[in-house]
């Protein structure tokens, strides 16, 4: 608890009065004390502060007095401190999910694809949509087990459809506005902000590596990728690739970006040609081998004249029991922005997207992300982005609590033995 109090009062910046801190901080004690169902009446009545006035607490999330922005800022600069200046990359995640609501009338609702319906039919639930980055957060080393840090939390609202009858400047606007707020648009703003504050931080000379999945591997993204960032994510395996365009001799007319078209994602997987190479990565809780094969100085037309690097990961055989029979998952189709950076590297990096999807899963059912019953546009959106960033804070102070146990474990015994080193990592939590 003394290293979530710490972390927490280093965002003091972020309030506009000591009051107001003081207020949230009481109220992101409560955030981790809450039982049931974590609204902002839970987290008052877990703080002990049901016989005060609730009105204070409530006006919390209205206005200016508290800036996220500059929360979610002192939580990216402490992952980044935490991993050390001596890792070159700072390895990064983004990804976009749902909380489901009832009311009609909460700012940003709407119809969604609910994205844990079967895969044969589209059902649509009502709720609001976010898009998170996420920072990876070394235990023991690059390749290693890590945690995924939330360091942004974006309200995503859709654009209100007009109706059958509108004029066609009401048209115009509403496709104006819809493909300036779309998922993969937002998302690219979300990485261009990443890059400007961490070169603000004193960071700018460490390069993002960012990991997506197939929504945001698109054009939107890729060809107003700002420097200093590496974007891997999944790609069809039916996906038509190119070679550079040959350079000729007085060449007329308009620059050609694209060469001589190549086999298929698939096409590649399943020739001879192409060698498979070992590589190791941590997944699943141990080191495993993996087999890739790469491809270097492709082409896409999503790309535009930037050279790609195709990854395609071999399934991976697994067995339900001793006795069943083999099963293999399936293959990953991956491209990358960055031809330079080690291979290891780059399926490590994606490997640690999955990540972020535990994180959601913690974010709603171990501390209630969009359990709030708010409407009001201002707390729409700072409540779960407050809740994501206190999140953070506890995976912060939980890191840091074992890295100090485990320094006075090793001043205690000395020098490990090679039977201590095997001892599993939850000897040195805390609970």
């Amino acid at each position: 608890m003394c290293s979530f109090r710490e972390l927490f009062e280093k965002c003091l910046p972020a309030f506009n009065q000591l009051r107001t801190f003081e207020r949230a901080r009481t109220l992101a004690l409560g955030v981790l004390s809450c039982v049931g169902r974590c609204t902002i009446t839970g987290m008052v009545t877990a703080s002990g502060a049901q016989f005060l006035d609730w009105s204070a607490t409530y006006r919390l999330f209205k206005g200016s007095r508290m800036n996220m922005s500059k929360i979610f800022g002192c939580i990216r600069k402490e992952v980044v401190l935490t991993n050390g200046w001596e890792h070159p990359y700072i390895y990064a995640h983004m990804d976009d999910t749902l909380l489901r609501k009832r009311g009609k009338k909460i700012f940003g609702t709407g119809w969604m694809r609910d994205p844990l319906g079967p895969p044969f039919s589209s059902n649509f639930v009502w709720g609001q949509r976010f898009i998170q980055v996420s920072l990876s957060l070394l235990e023991k080393g690059v390749f290693g087990p890590s945690r995924a840090i939330p360091v942004d939390f974006t309200h995503c609202p859709p654009v209100k459809k007009p109706t059958k009858g509108a004029d066609e400047q009401t048209t115009a606007t509403f496709l104006q506005q819809h493909k300036k707020e779309k998922m993969s648009a937002v998302g690219l703003q979300r990485i261009l902000s990443l890059r400007e504050d961490l070169n603000a931080d004193g960071f700018s000379n460490k390069k993002v590596v960012l990991s997506v999945d197939g929504s945001y591997t698109n054009e939107t993204v890729i060809k107003k990728l700002p420097a200093g960032v590496e974007l891997i994510g999944r790609i069809r395996k039916d996906a038509k690739l190119f070679s550079p365009a040959e350079v000729k001799i007085n060449q007329r007319g308009r620059k050609p970006y694209f060469g001589r078209e190549l086999p298929t994602p698939e096409q590649i997987r399943q020739s001879p040609e192409i060698p498979y190479q070992k590589i190791e990565a941590w997944a699943a809780g141990k080191k495993r081998v993996f087999e890739v094969k790469t491809l270097k100085n492709v082409r896409w037309r999503k790309s535009g004249e930037r050279n790609l690097m195709l990854v395609i990961i071999r399934p991976v055989s697994y067995r339900l029991t001793k006795s069943s029979k083999l099963l293999y998952r399936n293959p990953a189709y991956l491209i990358s922005t960055s031809q330079h950076i080690d291979i290891q590297l780059l399926v490590q990096a994606y490997i640690r997207r999955w990540e972020i999807e535990v994180g959601f899963r913690d974010q709603k059912t171990l501390i209630g992300c969009g359990q709030a019953q708010v409407r009001e546009k201002t707390a729409v959106e700072k409540v779960p982005q407050f809740i994501s960033a206190c999140y953070a804070m506890i995976l912060l102070a939980a890191h840091k609590s074992n890295e100090k146990n485990r320094s006075n474990f090793q001043e205690l015994n000395g020098t490990k033995t090679q039977k201590e080193k095997e001892l599993p990592q939850e000897i040195y939590s805390i609970v």
